[in-house]
């Protein structure tokens, strides 16, 4: 089978506007994001007798951020934004909490 291309100047304009527009939504799609947006942050200091697990019930209960989200997810997010290695907390230790 042998073929054979009519009109190349035809030809190649199609395959360049192909080109155009798969370049176009390539770039399109790249600035799309899957993420909640930007994420903004509020400062809270620990209170004598705070453990994780009631700071993460507060935000689950009061931050739209954490809404819908096992109370564990919020625990672990919590410790992975302050790059925490375990859950023992000191008073007055500063915790940023992710927001909406």
């Amino acid at each position: 089978m042998n073929l054979k291309i009519a009109n190349k100047k035809k030809f190649i304009r199609s395959i360049l506007i192909i080109l155009g527009v798969i370049m176009f939504i390539s770039l399109f799609i790249s600035n799309i994001s899957f993420s909640h947006g930007e994420n903004k942050y509020k400062t809270i200091y620990v209170s004598n007798g705070d453990t994780l697990w009631s700071i993460a019930k507060e935000e689950q209960e009061n931050n739209a951020y954490y809404e819908d989200k096992d109370i564990r997810e919020v625990v672990s997010n919590i410790k992975t934004v302050n790059k925490l290695n375990n859950s023992d907390l000191s008073t007055n230790q500063k915790l940023v909490i992710p927001c909406i």
